[in-house]
């Protein structure tokens, strides 16, 4: 496929000049401090993940889908994260437990109930 044969293929798919973009759903506040504390959760979780995985020497991709019962592209895009996902949150607990890491609460230190 050429440049230009791609670029007549994506300049169809495009909405007509006179058509606003659809608007985004917007989140409640409830959504969206659960979906906050999902994504602190996943931090601190693959945090300690990494911590654990790199005191035992796994680091290839193929070790860490071993260790997490998942495929190793699965397991690295698990850790690697950069856009919320749901299930995330389960699915790092389930790698956190695998491990013999605490999963329910965390440690105090990074426990974020100290707020004001």
């Amino acid at each position: 496929m050429t440049q230009t044969t791609t670029a007549a293929i994506l300049h169809g798919m495009s909405l007509p000049p006179d058509q606003p973009p659809p608007e985004k759903p917007k989140l409640s506040a409830e959504e969206r401090r659960i979906r906050q504390a999902d994504r602190l959760t996943t931090i601190r979780l693959r945090m300690a993940i990494g911590r654990e995985l790199d005191e035992r020497g796994i680091t290839t991709p193929a070790a860490i889908g071993e260790t997490f019962g998942m495929p190793a592209a699965e397991a690295t895009k698990l850790l690697r994260g950069h856009q919320w996902r749901e299930g995330d949150v389960a699915l790092l607990q389930a790698a956190a437990a695998r491990l013999g890491l605490p999963t329910g609460a965390m440690p105090k230190a990074m426990d974020d109930t100290d707020r004001p």
